[in-house]
């Protein structure tokens, strides 16, 4: 049953992507609505999907990559529907849907070994609600991430006044940076909850805060490269292109820390010690 929810959402996945590809070539709200409808159904299969993940591991289903990426897909689009409310920005979904499709696919590509939970202290509420926020967060960021390169490429489009079909697409400048802006206020809280509640936990099950773990100080760097974008933002005025660049240097940071810190730097964090493996 498993299964067919996550085939089915990444069915619904590739129909949302060619949906909102078809939009941004036609500008016809009726490939948004089937292409949104079809996120949203996607985003409900796989939410069954990763509730019956939860019930079989006992603890949030992200210990091996596979598994990982499949829950970074679902709160990329999750965080993209909540946006899509709040901005109505419908150019927004053809990046973000691709995305997400790469995320799912890859996952699907990862071989399937058995994931068993061999510990009973990974059940932990705490491991939960580390792992929920961290990703949250991540999903938050993506957001960031896709609205700095479309701020990148409009602003390519304005300077070499070659603004094509394409680029008369793309939101305004303001408005891709105030997405930009928006995300990133939404995201930090996100991050510092996570590695808060991931010192709570270590404290609890290794009886330290802090070990110097790689993945720890990676996510610490993470989480001061974010804070320094924030800080500029907000106390200094960074807008436009330079906060794009630093947004995308952040998630560059960001993803070697989520694949980097848990497939070859970590200990305690690695996907080995977390019980699950591919293979």
């Amino acid at each position: 049953m498993a299964d067919i929810f996550y085939k089915t959402a990444l069915f619904l996945v590739f129909v949302s992507t060619a949906g909102f590809i078809i939009y941004i070539i036609v500008q016809q709200k009726r490939f948004f609505r089937w292409a949104y409808i079809s996120l949203l159904v996607g985003f409900i299969f796989h939410t069954l999907f990763l509730a019956h993940q939860y019930y079989a591991l006992g603890t949030a289903p992200v210990i091996d990559l596979k598994s990982s990426l499949s829950f970074f897909s679902w709160c990329i689009i999750g965080v993209y529907l909540i946006f899509q409310l709040r901005f109505g920005l419908m150019v927004l979904g053809s990046f973000v849907a691709p995305l997400a499709a790469l995320l799912m696919i890859t996952s699907v590509a990862i071989p399937a070994g058995e994931l068993t939970v061999q510990e009973p202290m990974l059940k932990s509420v705490w491991l939960t609600i580390h792992v929920g926020t961290i990703f949250i967060g991540d999903g938050v960021f993506a957001i960031t991430f896709m609205a700095a390169i479309m701020y990148l490429i409009q602003e390519r489009g304005i300077k070499k006044k070659t603004r094509g079909a394409f680029y008369s697409r793309l939101p305004s400048l303001e408005t891709l940076d105030a997405i930009n802006h928006y995300s990133l206020i939404c995201g930090f809280p996100f991050l510092t909850i996570g590695i808060i509640t991931g010192a709570i936990y270590a404290q609890y099950v290794l009886g330290s805060y802090w070990r110097w773990d790689p993945k720890e100080v990676w996510s610490l760097i993470t989480w001061l490269s974010y804070a320094v974008l924030l800080h500029e933002r907000l106390a200094v005025g960074w807008r436009g292109r330079r906060a794009a660049l630093m947004s995308i240097f952040c998630f560059c940071i960001l993803l070697f820390t989520f694949i980097g810190g848990s497939l070859w730097l970590s200990d305690y964090h690695s996907f080995e010690n977390l019980g699950g493996w591919i293979g």
